[in-house]
């Protein structure tokens, strides 16, 4: 073969496959991020979903060998690994995420240090080898395969940099935080409910205080950093801070930040098992908001969650609200109403006072949640006509058991965000409720829940099974344990379907839909689940 085909197919390889192994780093940026930067995660995620040996991956690897095995004439192993590449590259470009990446300061630092490592590996060895083009294509392929790595070890050479990055960010934070003494500071926690706890209480509250909240998810110790240094102004009155966790510490290092005044615990449930290994971890973790509340402070608990219930909290004031566990409750819920317009209902105080409000969202835990946000406010001495008129107006949380109305006549009910064993009983009794038309759930189950998981999603398909007409179960992650658990109901199986994707699952919705139907989406897997 003439010797400049042979360097044209060669280079022509180098593009593509230095092409694919960008998009493969950038792939794996994303699901790195996903995993909250946290290589433990990370390679728990990959193993789980066969990351390392994907089609992708193994394509990778058939192209290197081609292009090692010299016997094969280099215009035939050239051309045929420059279409793998290209048909790799144009895979990773083309596939649309449900969560993108999102390049923040530190997810670039990230990248350009993987690039870099990518550079050396491919281009320290070609001295000595022979040909250099060629040695550079199969080196590619060889990263290619394992792209993983090198956004590994970019974080662990950057560990030092984020660190000394991190530390100046959460210093400027303390330091804004002191300089506003008077300002009243709100944690909210909870396995599930924390995020509409947070933004019913900031309407609420919105009505008498300058409120503040953090934004969106940013209930991580740089999350909350961030909203204090970049959304924290001098005449804030009140500052609501969610707090997450996925291991043991992680509110605690949030309230030794912001050192709250006040405090709200959602819920102890099977949620993150994954990480916390078992519920009584999750408990210590969402109870170090209370432990950090001073003797002079409050916090507002949940007592329809067992492992809320039965811990006791003696270092500052605890006031216990339920809906349906009103034993030792302080607060407790009356003449629940559902309408098409949304619920009323009445809050009973300790004192017995009553406090009727009318609100736009429906379920047992949009009131549960409500009750926490009236009880705080309540406590900072609002007053009640101010609470009504906000509670009436508060809007629905997106995706967390949102109801809206198509033209066509259908009732969509979007839980999509973060299904746990308790909100998913709570959604599935809420669609039970409704008897105009058939009653139509689309999941794809539940995750994180660690050695729980096929039972916990198995029960899941037994409330699904007694409380719908038809179910459409969404990939292959939970797919067994949801069947298993809807048939052992007797449930048509006629009326069980089982899909790819939830792009199939609005395909198979359009042949079905009529005027009347309810239709529940009941959480909605990341990317990192299949």
């Amino acid at each position: 073969m003439p010797a400049n085909l042979s360097l044209i197919i060669a280079i022509t390889l180098i593009i593509f496959a230095a092409a694919a192994t960008l998009m493969s780093l950038r792939r794996d940026l994303m699901m790195f991020q996903q995993n909250s930067y946290r290589p433990e995660r990370y390679r728990r995620w990959a193993k789980q979903s066969h990351e390392s040996t994907s089609f992708r991956r193994l394509l990778s690897l058939v192209a290197m060998f081609i292009v090692l095995v010299n016997k094969l004439p280099f215009i035939f192993s050239g051309v045929v690994a420059t279409l793998i590449a290209a048909g790799i590259t144009v895979n990773l470009i083309t596939k649309k995420y449900k969560k993108p990446l999102v390049m923040t300061a530190r997810a670039r630092r990230i990248f350009l240090t993987a690039l870099v490592l990518v550079a050396v590996t491919v281009c320290v060895p070609l001295p000595w080898l022979v040909p250099a083009p060629r040695a550079a294509a199969t080196i590619l392929l060889a990263t290619l395969f394992v792209s993983p790595l090198y956004i590994i070890i970019a974080n662990l050479l950057l560990t030092p940099v984020e660190k000394a990055i991190n530390r100046k960010y959460y210093n400027q934070a303390v330091d804004i935080l002191r300089g506003m003494p008077d300002m009243k500071i709100i944690g909210i926690t909870g396995s599930y409910g924390k995020t509409s706890t947070k933004h019913y209480l900031h309407r609420i509250l919105s009505e008498q205080f300058d409120t503040l909240m953090t934004p969106g998810s940013f209930n991580t110790p740089m999350g909350v950093i961030r909203t204090i240094r970049e959304h924290l102004k001098p005449y804030n009155e009140v500052f609501i801070v969610e707090m997450g966790a996925k291991q043991p510490g992680d509110i605690k290092e949030i309230c030794d930040l912001v050192k709250p005044q006040m405090g709200i615990i959602t819920a102890v449930g099977e949620q993150h098992l994954e990480s916390f290994k078992s519920i009584e971890n999750v408990q210590r973790t969402k109870f170090e908001l209370a432990d950090a509340i001073p003797a002079d402070g409050v916090v507002v608990l949940n007592n329809d969650f067992p492992f809320v219930a039965n811990r006791q909290v003696t270092n500052c004031k605890a006031l216990r609200y339920a809906v349906s566990n009103t034993e030792g409750a302080d607060y407790t819920v009356k003449d629940i109403e559902y309408l098409p317009t949304g619920s009323t209902f009445t809050i009973v105080g300790p004192d017995g006072k009553e406090l009727k409000l009318k609100t736009a969202l429906v379920g047992e835990c949009n009131i549960s949640n409500l009750m926490a946000a009236c009880i705080i406010a309540m406590q900072l001495g609002m007053d009640e006509r101010k609470i009504q008129y906000a509670v009436e107006r508060i809007e629905q949380v997106e995706h967390r058991l949102n109801m809206k109305r198509t033209p066509g006549g259908v009732t969509i009910i979007d839980d999509a965000f973060n299904s746990n064993p308790d909100g998913s009983r709570m959604a599935m009794d809420v669609l039970r409720r409704m008897t105009q038309g058939r009653r139509i759930v689309v999941t794809p189950g539940m995750i994180e829940l660690g050695e729980k998981q096929f039972e916990l999603n198995r029960a899941l398909g037994e409330t699904i099974g007694k409380s719908v007409d038809i179910a459409i179960i969404v990939g292959q992650y939970n797919r067994d344990a949801l069947t298993e658990g809807i048939k052992s109901t007797g449930f048509p199986e006629e009326n069980l379907h089982t899909v790819a994707s939830f792009a199939d699952s609005q395909k198979l919705l359009a042949t079905m839909l009529r005027p009347g139907d309810t239709v529940l989406y009941e959480n909605d897997l990341p990317d990192t689940f299949k």
